[in-house]
């Protein structure tokens, strides 16, 4: 179990621990960022649990992992958003199936990915099945904003915080798979997450303009920047984008104080993004104000 798995090795004990003793939790919530294994830690679990032999791990052969494996157990489900939202509707369906007893195995899980984007409705009607689960019910959510879940939902789930894969490992594992980095200050943009490194790995080149952008501002002139904002800052990878921002300011605010502010405009810029500002004008707002701060 988890042999594949980087990162999170404290995390991964304590499930193996809690198997070992039989004191599994009847509901959990992994958080963390996005791409660090939080969901293939939380299969492992939830294929061990349900493997027919008496072992701290699976054993890959019993009717229970064969159909794990093959996305056929009967007692196993996924859940993911419908949209942009986890929405009641689908909620009402887990609760439908949830007192029908397991087929396979002595457990039923679920796994509700993305969690942190159920609508309220659907948290509060969750809520029912969290506070009375059937003894064979184990449900897992994964979420990458804590802050998003209703504290009654919290107060009743096992939370298990996932940390960031440190870059050291994180460089190993990119170094066996065959991904060049073009610079070690890249990965600041992967922000600790294979998954971000994964789906970022062809696109370093623009990560580093941003880096010399930054680094290199007190020289460079306002007008070519404003220039370049259709290339760099791309619409659809802006919230990485400005996350890399405030890593490459947070590291350059230790030598020189006025990054700091600059790590509260790209901030508010992103608020105003979330509140459906328009994005050219956020972005070039961005830029000439912390132009202005930094000389």
């Amino acid at each position: 179990m988890f042999e594949q798995i980087i990162g999170n090795q404290k995390i991964q004990e304590q499930l193996k621990q809690s198997i070992r003793n039989h004191k599994t939790s009847h509901s959990y919530l992994f958080v963390g960022t996005e791409g660090i294994g939080k969901k293939q830690i939380a299969k492992e679990f939830s294929k061990t649990l349900l493997c027919l032999e008496e072992e701290p791990s699976y054993c890959n052969k019993c009717k229970s992992c064969i159909e794990f494996d093959t996305q056929n157990n009967p007692d196993f489900q996924i859940i993911s958003p419908d949209g942009n939202a986890i929405k009641i509707e689908q909620i009402r369906e887990i609760q439908k199936k949830v007192f029908e007893k397991p087929i396979i195995s002595n457990k039923k899980i679920y796994i509700i990915d993305d969690s942190d984007k159920m609508t309220k409705e659907a948290q509060n009607c969750l809520l029912k099945t969290l506070e009375e689960p059937p003894e064979y019910v184990i449900i897992i959510l994964i979420g990458t904003n804590e802050n998003a879940f209703l504290s009654t939902i919290k107060s009743r789930c096992t939370i298990i915080h996932f940390q960031d894969i440190p870059e050291k490992e994180l460089k190993k594992f990119l170094k066996e798979k065959g991904i060049t980095i073009q610079n070690d200050e890249i990965l600041k943009a992967f922000g600790g997450s294979i998954g971000k490194a994964i789906l970022l790995q062809n696109k370093q080149e623009k990560y580093m303009q941003v880096y010399d952008m930054l680094v290199n501002i007190k020289e460079k002139d306002i007008i070519e920047m404003l220039k370049n904002t259709q290339t760099i800052f791309q619409k659809d990878e802006i919230e990485n984008i400005l996350q890399y921002m405030n890593s490459i300011l947070l590291e350059l605010a230790k030598q020189e104080y006025q990054y700091a502010d600059c790590i509260e405009i790209v901030e508010n810029t992103k608020k105003r993004l979330q509140s459906n500002a328009n994005y050219d004008m956020s972005i070039d707002n961005m830029l000439l104000q912390i132009k202005a701060k930094i000389k």
